[in-house]
């Protein structure tokens, strides 16, 4: 009984060491190793058979070497592997890479896709109808006008078939300058002509002084971003626009039309037309002309390859001059004030209409020769209620308008103002140069019938001998006083400017005024080139 009770409490005790190294073995991470939990039972009686009470921590350690040793598939088992650590990484590195490849997909597919909208959207700008159609069709809706009743404008055979022939596609091959003075209809005959097809293969838009302006205006016309709303930045992608200027992004609008056209060509067979209205508003700086000469670049190689027709309006002169420097394939077209046989019918078709009225021939001819041929002046006379007073209002008008700008101040004006009166005496003495040559026209007769009196005109190299200055015509021409047309003639810029010509050198002592103004800049000149000497304090022997 004594022997038995010993063994149960050796148990217990070895028992309770073993669940202590289990748990030493976990920690160092041998979980798999084979624990003595089974010892001899001879051993044990041998070992323990003498002593009283349980082993010692000592003899349960000398028990544990001698127990049975691990085999070599065991110690495997037990030693750490790298497997694992492996497999994480590949894992990771794959997660990585398919995330990468799905994000450059996505972001070249987000790519070629804007690439297609762009160009489809401005195929859309060039199909039938056209916002500046809308907005003229809006004004019409609103009041009519001597040039839109009854769809029977003003008679312009010649320039209003050429014009149709350039905006229908018929006559290409070439680009085209519409010149002439501000009211002669230009505008409005483009726009007969972009009615006509419905605006079919036509995009028309404004110019404007701020190439930005003019940027935005260029892209609302073709319908193009130039990259505003792209959002490539989202798949890490850069976008055009970043960095760039006006100038650039025109260029690239123009890239991109010409994909347009090439496409266009193949399926109509006809040429694209850009019209850029107003391009006189186009600053004469080293911006405006870069900007200039890169729509002439283009405008020449399309012409060439009958891609796109570019047709510039202008008011002014220098885009002429400055167009002709490099121009191969350019064609000039002048629009001029309406003939009289032409003028004082439409007048008095639409009097007989609107105002069951029929005027005199003797009316009819006065009222020309106070506001001529000019369309911008006779609609305004032909809806009034009394036309002669019209007339008179409007001479009065442009009148005040040359005297704000161009009065000469006397003798007595101050040196102060000698920049603004160089540029007034030039403008008077010219006016006064056209009021004598008018004398001379009047002396010989040479009018004709059907086209009433020219106005008298000078050519360009000979009215900056008179003014003795060659700056100051551009200027001129620019806030139409004078103007300059094709063939480099200088006139007056219409014929209510004439009439204020003739009545401000008719008035008494207006020649004795305007010598003593020039005489007065010619003192002040010779002022500012003379250096005067004082000599001081030289009497002989100090």
């Amino acid at each position: 009984m004594a022997i038995a009770m010993s063994f149960c409490v050796r148990s217990k005790v070895f028992q309770r060491y073993s669940q202590q190294d289990t748990k030493l073995y976990s920690l160092l991470g041998l979980n798999g190793a084979r624990l003595p939990t089974k010892m001899s039972s001879c051993l044990l009686s041998r070992r323990y058979a003498g002593g009283i009470g349980g082993p010692t921590p000592g003899q349960i350690m000398l028990q544990g070497e001698d127990a049975e040793e691990p085999t070599q598939t065991e110690r495997k088992k037990t030693q750490p592997s790298w497997s694992p650590t492996f497999f994480r990484m590949f894992e990771s590195a794959a997660t990585t890479f398919a995330s990468i490849l799905v994000l450059g997909l996505a972001g070249y597919g987000y790519h070629r896709y804007y690439k297609y909208l762009v160009l489809k959207k401005m195929t859309r700008a060039f199909e039938p109808g056209d916002p500046v159609l809308e907005l003229a069709a809006l004004g019409k809706g609103i009041t009519k006008t001597v040039l839109e009743e009854d769809d029977q404008p003003w008679v312009r055979n010649a320039e209003q078939l050429k014009i149709d022939e350039i905006v229908n596609g018929t006559h290409h091959g070439h680009y085209h300058l519409i010149i002439g003075e501000k009211g002669t209809g230009k505008s409005s005959m483009l726009l007969d002509a972009m009615q006509k097809v419905g605006g079919e293969g036509i995009s028309m838009f404004e110019a404007h002084a701020d190439l930005e302006i003019f940027r935005i205006r260029l892209g609302k016309a073709l319908d193009y971003e130039f990259h505003e709303d792209y959002i490539g930045s989202l798949f890490s992608i850069k976008g055009p626009r970043e960095g760039k200027t006006a100038l650039l992004d025109i260029e690239r609008a123009f890239n991109k039309l010409e994909k347009v056209a090439l496409r266009r060509r193949d399926i109509v067979g006809k040429p694209l037309v850009l019209i850029i209205n107003s391009t006189h508003l186009l600053r004469d700086d080293e911006d405006g002309r870069d900007l200039l000469e890169l729509i002439q670049q283009r405008a020449e190689q399309w012409a060439a390859s009958h891609l796109v027709t570019v047709v510039f309006n202008s008011d002014d002169y220098w885009v002429y001059e400055r167009l002709k420097q490099h121009s191969t394939r350019m064609d000039v077209l002048p629009v001029l004030d309406l003939p009289k046989d032409h003028a004082m019918s439409a007048l008095r078709q639409y009097r007989v209409k609107n105002f069951k009225e029929e005027p005199s021939t003797k009316v009819l001819e006065e009222i020309f020769d106070q506001v001529g041929g000019r369309l911008t002046f006779l609609n305004r006379v032909a809806r009034s209620l009394d036309m002669l007073e019209t007339c008179d209002q409007i001479c009065r008008t442009e009148k005040t308008w040359f005297l704000n700008k161009c009065w000469i101040l006397g003798e007595g004006m101050d040196d102060d103002v000698m920049g603004q009166q160089k540029y007034a005496a030039a403008a008077m003495v010219l006016a006064k140069a056209l009021v004598d040559q008018e004398k001379e026209i009047l002396g010989k007769g040479t009018s004709h019938p059907g086209q009433g009196q020219l106005l008298p005109q000078i050519p360009l190299h000979k009215a900056r001998e008179i003014m003795t200055r060659a700056d100051f015509i551009q200027s001129y021409d620019h806030i139409n006083i004078f103007t300059i047309d094709a063939q480099a003639m200088v006139r007056a810029d219409s014929v209510p400017m004439q009439n204020a010509f003739r009545q401000i050198c008719r008035e008494p002592g207006f020649e004795e005024y305007l010598q003593a103004t020039l005489d007065r800049i010619s003192a002040i000149e010779s002022l500012g080139r003379t250096r005067e000497l004082v000599a001081k304090d030289l009497t002989p022997g100090k």
